[in-house]
């Protein structure tokens, strides 16, 4: 099986649940009406491509919020850009970019597979291309919308303290990759509801995008990068199901007169087939240089077990790990059903 090298070694299993995630038959779910879930919210009724207001059942509007821009093919999005989520739908705002090592295992190599190392994981020689991620705010009107399908506090951050274990997070924060961003423009000086957005951005109507960094800006991103730093990205698809995992390092800590190194990921699951799947259990080797080799095993994800149909095909989440070592590999073992 394919693993991903993250920083500090971390290694994460990216070929999983091609075996867990079983197929059902049914029928589909209703968008919800109102909200991000029913994205996308837009109707062509000119030549500018407004997101238009419709009536909806249970006498829900979706209201005109902006007008779409034709998405960037080259280049990228600057601060302040709107922008809806073309994968959860919800409205959101580029903070600032962060240029990743996009580790794709669907692109074919040329290079042999590699043989299986000590901890029993094979992993075959995959170069990364650079490609742009964003950090951006969830526009909280929309969380409610989205919260079966994408974790809406996601980021989480240790304690200060070197003795401390506490996880904080901080709600609607999230990394968007470039070809999920699609922009749009909107008159609203204030345009996302988010407790940290005027501390951000101020609004100035001579720049393009209208919305400029604030210094606090600028100083939260420089204070806080270390955990927020984005550096690597592992993607595969196995029996059409696309899973896209990012490794985050933490930090260190000590408990009990030894190291602990905890990591943060991110997992996205994407169904590209019509077939409706459901993910019903995990089962995670977790292999430290230390020379310990954890399994976890247990029913779905975060307490859930997704559903990924046509309509709505993703389903992402975070969790942590915590090492005894500064490297190690975390990965799935086939389940069958």
């Amino acid at each position: 099986m394919a693993g991903c090298v993250a920083r500090r070694a971390l290694t994460v299993g990216s070929r999983w649940w091609s075996r867990s995630l079983t197929g059902t038959r049914g029928p589909r779910p209703l968008c919800a009406a109102g909200g991000a879930g029913a994205f996308p919210p837009v109707a062509t009724t000119t030549t500018r491509r407004h997101l238009s207001s419709r009536n909806r059942p249970e006498g829900k509007v979706l209201e005109t919020v902006g007008v779409f821009e034709v998405p960037k093919q080259n280049g990228k999005y600057e601060t302040g850009q709107l922008f809806l989520h073309s994968v959860f739908g919800y409205r959101g705002v580029v903070l600032f970019p962060w240029q990743a090592r996009l580790y794709d295992r669907d692109v074919a190599s040329a290079a042999p597979e590699k043989a299986e190392n000590p901890a029993g994981h094979g992993s075959k020689e995959v170069k990364g291309k650079t490609h742009t991620y964003y950090q951006v705010l969830i526009d909280a009107r929309d969380c409610p919308h989205i919260s079966q399908r994408s974790q809406t506090e996601a980021v989480t951050f240790l304690a200060n303290h070197d003795d401390s274990r506490a996880l904080y997070a901080i709600p609607g924060l999230d990394y968007v990759s470039h070809e999920d961003i699609l922009p749009y423009t909107s008159t609203d000086q204030v345009p996302i509801q988010h407790e940290l957005f005027e501390r951000f951005l101020l609004y100035d109507q001579t720049k393009a995008p209208p919305f400029v960094a604030r210094e606090t800006l600028r100083a939260w991103q420089e204070k806080n990068h270390p955990w927020l730093e984005l550096s690597d990205v592992h993607r595969e698809t196995t029996e059409n199901i696309r899973v896209t995992v990012i490794p985050f390092y933490m930090g260190m800590r000590e408990a009990q007169n030894s190291h602990v190194y905890w990591w943060r990921y991110c997992i996205r699951l994407e169904n590209l087939d019509s077939d409706v799947v459901q993910l019903r259990e995990r089962h995670w080797r977790i292999f430290s240089l230390s020379g310990t080799l954890e399994t976890v095993r247990g029913r779905g994800v975060v307490g859930r077990e997704p559903v990924l149909s046509k309509e709505q095909p993703a389903f992402q989440y975070s969790s942590h790990v915590s090492l005894q070592a500064s490297s190690g590999h975390m990965w799935n073992c086939t389940l069958r059903p």
